[in-house]
């Protein structure tokens, strides 16, 4: 059997680099990317330097995977950045960067790699019918994972261009889930409880813990949370799960 290929982005430290190396310990191939370079050496491991936003780059890369491995299977979007400010002392350019890396830069690969999914879709149904082999259960299946946040549905003061970015993320998931159905593809979202990341350094203790008690489970997520809830995304089994949230901690969306 042909092992799976991922793409994961923002693979060069926190969630992402933790996940590329869990699904490569799986013996899967993975594809990341990042602005820097990576510290993940393995030989199933190929590293892209770019910006997400970059649209030539993203179509590029894209172009690359599917030219080497031929098809593409999981996308994980989990590159993202954030920023705590009151509305009134947000920076225009703080708006924009968020916007561009966590809205725009997950919409190019979900874009991209959903079209080599559906191509691969359509010609491996095309061959199944031929061969007359054709079954539902034959079909290929493909899975796209977006990263959301709690932050949203629990109306966090000081995030309010984060947490809007990220409720972008969870309509976007929820109708691309319709449209890219008939090619066997499902698009979920985990949104996750504080992680101890870089992504929230900044934030205070005190912001913290207030965040940590509205939780019905008051603690911070770590990254076998994270993977539990890819893998049943990912798993076959899901085929009849889609444009699903998943709010870590016991928050409700």
């Amino acid at each position: 059997m042909n092992k799976k290929v991922f793409i994961i982005t923002g693979t060069s430290k926190g969630i992402g680099k933790e996940l590329c190396l869990y699904y490569l310990n799986k013996d899967y191939i993975v594809c990341g990317c990042a602005r820097g370079k990576s510290s993940i050496n393995h030989k199933n491991y190929t590293h892209f330097i770019m910006d997400i936003n970059d649209e030539s780059s993203v179509i590029s890369m894209v172009r690359d995977i599917v030219k080497k491995y031929k098809s593409i299977d999981v996308l994980i979007n989990n590159a993202g950045i954030a920023s705590m400010n009151h509305i009134l002392t947000t920076p225009y350019n703080t708006i924009k960067n968020i916007f561009n890396t966590n809205v725009f830069g997950s919409f190019l690969f979900i874009r991209e790699v959903s079209k080599a999914m559906s191509i691969d879709f359509k010609n491996k149904k095309r061959i199944l019918k031929k061969n007359q082999s054709f079954m539902d259960d034959n079909l290929p299946y493909y899975r796209i994972i977006n990263f959301a946040t709690i932050a949203t549905p629990l109306r966090l003061e000081g995030e309010a261009i984060y947490a809007a970015s990220k409720a972008s993320i969870i309509n976007l998931t929820q109708i691309a889930a319709k449209e890219l159905s008939s090619f066997n593809i499902t698009i979920n979202a985990i949104a996750p409880t504080p992680i101890k990341t870089n992504l929230i350094k900044a934030i205070p203790k005190d912001k913290i813990d207030s965040l940590l008690n509205k939780q019905a489970i008051k603690r911070f997520g770590n990254i076998k949370d994270i993977s539990n809830v890819c893998d049943f995304f990912i798993d076959k089994k899901s085929d009849f799960i889609t444009g699903q949230i998943i709010y870590l901690g016991g928050v409700n969306g």
